[in-house]
């Protein structure tokens, strides 16, 4: 987005990532030059850590217990989010245990072989232990498990060539390092949550304490005054620089074919949404908002009100700089949003509109905010005479995702208070959509709409969800087991 009107997307601070090494000193003086080869190993994989955008916390190679109880206070000291083993030749349990014990960040052990297969014939003892890193990984296994300590195996190679077996094994450490990423955000973030929830949507109440609970997010209760107030200070120059950066994102329509409702949008209606999306840049600023939950009724046409319907051309600048904003006051469906941003999926704020029996897909949309990174061509922005279902009327945002693989993820809470994603993998479609001035989006998953319907409501979901693009389903796994959350794959 152009900087000159301050919509570029935000810095997101890479994951901290400790790593060591483990080998057995009683190796070295055995076997010359082992222990400088493994390292060099190390140093390796390290730099491939870097390059995935982490900042790298290492320990060495760590070779007898109390060096392992030194790595351990390195760690805790750099408060690192991942703790990476590379295994690089047998060592005892005893030495790695200690290295992790007690930390509160996820444990990844690498399982990766320097060479695709051994000579048999002319290996020697010193060239087996440079390549018998899968000895102790059974026993680390056990070691763990019996402490208590949750951990994770990737097992491959070292060096990936494509057509080899194993070369899914960087595709997973990538994976576990943008999951770390996206844990660390949302651990870290402070989520607004401007207003209320839309009255009588049982499924969205939220237990925010439990959410501090589960994921280490903190809520930022607002008031419609603390907008309000910030509105109100917004001057001409402010509006004029978001109108110059709103007609370079979207296109400003003309009258919806279809429908009635949805008009061109009238020049005093679009200097109010930027007037009020300069004043959410000053909330989010002023509360250091990673993403907001907002919904707020009004009555008469008062001020409330127009400022309420004023939100959505903001909220969906915002969302796409990376704080994303879920309407109708569904915080657990602005978490799954950061989730899927972090993931670099996107994630627009997306709820079920219809089935197509006869295409066998899903439509899915919302009248709130799209994220425009995964927009299929410039959203339109129409002039809606009324929000279906809400008070006043105003700018909203027409669009759709881009064809090509997508990735939904809804967070929903269970009976017993615990918070719970579910998410699916499907495609998105070319086609007519509803010109209706709401985002809309065909989306075709693996099964059929009735029957995906059917499976993905047997797991109590919000009827909201995040829609990205790419196939994430396996980090958003990961982002779970990381934060200790269920997660459900439809």
């Amino acid at each position: 987005m152009p900087d000159s009107a301050g919509y570029d997307r935000i810095p997101v601070q890479a994951p901290k990532i400790g790593i060591f090494g483990i080998g057995l000193a009683a190796y070295w003086p055995q076997f010359p030059g082992l222990k400088e080869r493994l390292a060099g190993y190390q140093r390796e994989i390290e730099q491939k850590l870097r390059d995935f955008g982490s900042e790298i916390v290492s320990a060495g190679l760590v070779d007898t217990q109390p060096a392992a109880q030194e790595a351990r206070s390195l760690f805790s000291r750099e408060d690192v989010d991942l703790v990476v083993c590379y295994v690089g030749t047998y060592s005892t349990s005893s030495q790695v245990v200690p290295a992790v014990q007690h930390l509160r960040c996820p444990i990844l052990v690498l399982n990766l072989q320097p060479m695709p297969a051994i000579d048999y014939e002319r290996t020697d003892t010193g060239e087996w232990l440079a390549n018998c890193c899968a000895c102790c990984v059974p026993e680390i296994s056990c070691a763990f498990a019996r402490c208590g300590i949750a951990f994770n195996v990737v097992s491959g190679l070292l060096h990936e060539r494509d057509g080899e077996a194993g070369t899914t094994a960087w595709r997973e450490i990538h994976g576990w390092v943008k999951a770390t990423a996206a844990a660390r955000s949302l651990r870290r973030s402070r989520l607004g949550f401007l207003g209320h929830t839309y009255p009588g949507m049982l499924d969205m109440y939220s237990d925010f304490t439990a959410i501090t609970g589960q994921t280490g997010a903190h809520i930022e209760v607002l008031e419609i005054d603390d907008l309000e107030t910030r509105v109100e200070q917004v001057t001409d120059d402010d509006v004029q620089a978001v109108l110059k950066c709103t007609r370079g994102l979207f296109e400003i329509s003309s009258d919806s074919p279809s429908d009635p409702l949805a008009k061109a949008p009238k020049p005093e209606a679009l200097y109010w949404g930027a007037k009020v999306a300069a004043g959410l840049d000053r909330l989010v600023a002023d509360f250091r908002l990673d993403g907001l939950a907002y919904y707020y009724r009004g009555t008469d046409a008062n001020p409330q009100e127009r400022l309420a319907a004023g939100l959505i051309v903001g909220n969906t600048l915002l969302t796409g700089r990376g704080i994303p904003c879920s309407g109708e006051g569904d915080m657990k469906n602005a978490i799954a949003m950061l989730i899927m941003d972090r993931l670099q999926a996107g994630g627009s704020f997306t709820e079920f509109y219809a089935m197509d029996f006869v295409d066998q897909f899903l439509l899915m949309g919302h009248d709130g905010p799209f994220h425009l990174a995964i927009a299929d061509g410039k959203p339109a922005l129409r002039g809606l005479g009324l929000f279906h279902g809400k008070r006043g009327q105003g700018i909203s945002v027409e669009a759709r995702v881009k064809t090509g693989p997508i990735t939904i993820l809804g967070l929903t809470q269970t009976r017993e208070s615990n918070l719970k994603l579910l998410v699916a993998e499907g495609e998105s479609m070319p086609g007519p959509i509803l010109r209706i001035g709401n985002t809309n989006s065909r989306i075709r998953f693996p099964i059929g709409p009735a029957e995906f319907m059917d499976s993905w409501c047997a797991e109590g979901p919000t009827h909201h969800c995040a829609l990205g693009v790419g196939h994430v389903a396996k980090d958003v796994e990961k982002v779970a087991r990381i934060l200790e959350l269920k997660t459900v794959r439809i």
